[in-house]
């Protein structure tokens, strides 16, 4: 099995390879990367309710496809996730999206993430919710939402997004607890 924390060096390595022009930089970028990828996705589907039709393996492939031309000059590692997590938010946000069109004739099931982005068992809420939560709280304050991004979505470390945002990682735990609870109020539990 593949490591799921793949050597920072290596992955900056291959960005600049690309960045560089190295043909085989990018299938060696995803190859060291996918099982990590792999991880995010399922941290994604974890609690995701039963008929929901995209798969995480299909969401990865998604994602590098939508990564595919933005891969030049990325900062390395913590850059290449914060990036990756986002493709699959905005991927998963526009799934919930096309499937809420066929709900209303079709009678299907909304996408669900939980709420507290920590691993617990809050109520389930809607994606398509979340996404639109988080696009407005980007509108009020980008770096708090840059932040649930990094963290809920990215899976990145305190410190891993401390470094991404370029502040200090009490800086990302308080814009983190401030995230949290203005997303909280706001999301309705199915």
């Amino acid at each position: 099995m593949r490591e799921t924390n793949p050597d920072p060096e290596t992955i900056t390595r291959l960005l600049h390879g690309i960045t560089d022009g190295e043909t085989s930089a990018p299938d060696s970028l995803l190859c060291l990367v996918y099982e990590r990828l792999r991880c995010l996705a399922g941290a994604h589907f974890g609690r995701v309710p039963d008929g929901h039709t995209l798969q995480p393996t299909a969401l990865i492939h998604e994602a590098w496809m939508r990564l595919d031309g933005e891969l030049d000059g990325l900062r390395g590692r913590e850059h290449f996730f914060a990036l990756a997590s986002r493709a699959m938010r905005q991927i998963l946000a526009d799934h919930a999206r096309g499937r809420l069109r066929l709900k209303r004739g079709a009678g299907g099931r909304q996408v669900t993430i939980h709420s507290n982005f920590d691993g617990s068992t809050d109520a389930p809420f809607d994606l398509v919710e979340f996404d639109d939560l988080l696009s407005r709280l980007a509108d009020l304050n980008p770096r708090h939402a840059r932040v649930v991004e990094l963290r809920a979505l990215g899976g990145l470390t305190v410190i891993e997004a401390a470094e991404v945002l370029g502040v200090s990682a009490s800086t990302v735990d308080a814009d983190w607890v401030m995230a949290k609870g203005w997303l909280r109020t706001r999301l309705k539990p199915e």
